[in-house]
């Protein structure tokens, strides 16, 4: 069985071969009821962290990647699950082939702070780059930074 990791805001598949070689883009998708954020501004990066908050109306675009064993412990420990600045939360993601059950990434911090123009830069030009609707990319392009 597939362990699937949905990624909101990192839909770069170059930048997630460095993290996970051996764990494919195998699409995209969308997380309905859930909204993309920043928050952990405090936390010494250029800005505040990407992450999702439950928001009944909003969806969230998402890459879809085939997680390989091999990989699963190097993800968590990019995106800092044992620190405890970030945890996984299992979700279903809505693909044109149907539902998939998937992971995503959640902070454990409070919503808040604004992120650095390059992130949301790199954020906005992979999910134009990943098939993003053209509205979806414009407003990451206008959000706040």
């Amino acid at each position: 069985m597939s362990l699937y990791a949905a990624y909101a805001g990192n839909l770069d598949p170059r930048l997630m071969t460095r993290r996970a070689p051996h764990s494919p883009l195998r699409g995209t998708g969308w997380l309905d009821g859930w909204r993309l954020t920043f928050g952990g501004e405090h936390m010494g990066w250029e800005g505040a962290l990407a992450t999702l908050v439950e928001d009944p109306l909003h969806q969230v675009f998402i890459g879809l990647y085939d997680i390989a064993p091999i990989d699963e412990e190097r993800l968590d420990g990019w995106e800092g699950v044992p620190l405890g600045i970030y945890r996984r939360v299992q979700l279903r993601v809505h693909t044109l082939d149907g539902d998939i059950p998937a992971w995503v990434y959640v902070l454990n911090d409070y919503e808040g702070g604004l992120p650095s123009a390059r992130y949301l830069g790199e954020i906005a030009d992979a999910a134009e780059s990943a098939g993003a609707p053209h509205d979806y990319v414009m407003e990451l392009r206008k959000r706040p930074c």
